[in-house]
């Protein structure tokens, strides 16, 4: 009896995933709550576990976006011991002669030359027609066709790729015989539209269009040798990894598939290459001449690389588009003298590590001067709700973390009553996840405040985006060495530039710019910090 190992839910806002990669391969026996899979959200990583033991059986392949609830795998009753036992029943493959070199067969043509009389079973027309594929969808778009109309297709063979608002899947047959299409590439089609028809059987040539002498010479070329163990997934291309070769312009004949059965799939695309084009011929000692006089142009490979975007990249592009389109945002500016805090630092930075375990960063220097200010000016933490605002009497600050697989937001929560030793130990926990990718949704959830940090990759000055449904964001900079008058005296300071973005529908200009202005003042001043000034 098998099991059907399905997307699990992962959260309210989540409605697919991406299969990342396979930690087991088809066939392989597994024990259950053993990992078998990477599944990736648009907001975190997690992996799929196996339900019981058993064979593993693949359904869907590395980089398939899969909607909550698609089936993954499937585990089949037995394993290892099983197998080997049919292994040893099973009849030995015939020895080819010592002195006769083995010949390839070709699947449509046996090597005595004569094809098997049509399949009668199953006679008749079948239509196929658009599955459901998820609650929300009404209508899916046929994007190509994988068969030609005419061809001849065998059960469970992929000939057609639908494509909906969520996700990219494929059509297989669900009987042998001759494909009539009637849907177009391009078209709109119904859940349950006709997309095509099966007409009849199994057809094949008749014995008298392939003779022995056709059949030897197919057999022997090495095109038409299938590897072993080769089926109708041999050289398919994913939907993924479809359209990467397509928009390559690489043929999927000159590609290795690595998946299951040699099926290509999207990191084999991505790795895949054009042939390099032949070497010219040596010009003529004249031409080479003429060449020389030429300016000369340097030579070397061009071309373009195309890649999917990522769930978490589509995500966070949505977010940052929809913040633009539906808030006032507006930011101002101010600058910030760094000394004060930086011989604080640099005083105390040894003991602070001794006795706490973790280094004194400016980032708890920030996001305590913020939890100061929330309290004067709570508008600058507040958010819209409808018609409504919302102001909280807590400070849970966002921090951007750029992460491997792109920006990451986890929150800190309770910030104004933590010490900045808490902070920093906070920040090392969140950030340490999030280069692992297992932070989890309820940690990246929530937050009245945003701050973010361009001055690590050399930012002098940025407008930062709101971190939606979030009303502002403070934006930290480099620490650039300028002159600046002080007492009617020119010095050199360490100056920061500071910005805040905020929502100009509920924040007006005097709160923005004085929740700034303290801001300043705690952080040029830090005992203020101390003593609540």
């Amino acid at each position: 009896m098998s099991l059907e190992i399905k997307v699990p839910p992962v959260g309210e806002s989540i409605t697919e995933v991406t299969l990342s990669a396979w930690k087991k391969k088809d066939g392989d026996h597994v024990e259950m709550d053993e990992v078998v899979a990477e599944l990736e959200s648009d907001k975190a990583t997690f992996e799929l576990t196996a339900e019981k033991a058993g064979t593993l059986k693949l359904t869907a392949a590395e980089g398939d976006t899969l909607a909550i609830g698609a089936i993954v795998a499937t585990i089949e009753d037995g394993g290892a011991a099983t197998l080997a036992a049919a292994a040893e029943k099973a009849p030995a493959a015939p020895v080819a002669a010592k002195d006769e070199p083995a010949k390839a067969v070709s699947p449509e043509v046996p090597a005595n030359g004569y094809a098997p009389a049509p399949d009668q079973s199953g006679g008749g027309s079948l239509e196929i027609k658009v599955p459901t594929v998820g609650e929300s969808i009404t209508e899916v778009t046929l994007s190509r066709w994988m068969k030609k109309d005419g061809d001849q297709v065998e059960m469970d063979e992929a000939i057609a790729e639908l494509e909906s608002d969520k996700a990219t899947f494929e059509l297989t047959a669900e009987k042998a015989g001759t494909l009539k299409t009637i849907a177009k590439e391009g078209d709109t089609l119904a859940i349950g539209a006709v997309v095509c028809t099966i007409e009849g059987g199994a057809s094949a040539p008749s014995p008298a269009h392939v003779t022995p002498a056709v059949a030897d010479a197919v057999n022997e070329s090495p095109q038409n040798a299938p590897s072993k163990g080769s089926t109708y997934a041999s050289g398919t291309p994913s939907p993924a990894a479809a359209k990467i070769l397509a928009e390559k312009g690489i043929e999927t004949s000159s590609v290795n598939g690595t998946g299951v059965d040699g099926r290509i799939t999207k990191g084999d695309a991505l790795n895949a290459q054009n042939a390099p084009a032949a070497a010219p011929a040596p010009a003529a000692k004249s031409a080479a001449v003429s060449a020389a006089a030429a300016p000369s142009i340097p030579q070397g490979p061009r071309s373009d690389r195309r890649e999917k975007m990522s769930s978490l990249r589509k995500t966070v592009a949505k977010r940052l588009v929809a913040v633009k389109n539906e808030t006032a945002m507006l930011t101002t500016f101010n600058e910030v003298d760094m000394q004060p805090i930086m011989e604080l630092r640099g005083k105390y930075k040894d003991k602070f590590k001794e006795k706490h375990g973790v280094g004194l960063g400016f980032m708890s220097f920030f996001t305590k001067a913020v939890t100061e200010a929330l309290k004067e000016w709570p508008a600058v933490g507040a958010r819209i709700d409808g018609e409504e605002v919302i102001y909280s009497n807590f400070a849970d600050i966002s921090i951007a973390v750029s992460a491997p697989k792109g920006l990451v937001v986890p929150v800190i929560r309770n910030a104004e009553r933590m010490s900045l030793a808490e902070i920093e130990k906070a920040i090392v926990v969140l950030a340490g996840k999030a280069r692992e990718s297992k932070l989890t949704i309820e940690e990246m959830t929530g937050g009245t405040f945003t701050i973010t940090n361009g001055g690590v990759f050399g930012s002098m000055l940025s407008t930062p985006i709101i971190n939606s449904p979030q009303s502002a964001i403070l934006g930290m900079h480099n620490i650039i060495e300028r002159p600046i008058a002080i007492n009617g005296q020119v010095v050199i300071r360490p100056m920061m530039y500071l910005a805040l973005s905020y929502d100009h529908r509920i924040i007006d200009g005097r709160e923005s710019v004085s929740f700034l202005v303290r801001v300043k003042q705690l952080l040029e001043d830090p005992a203020r910090l101390l003593l609540g000034v």
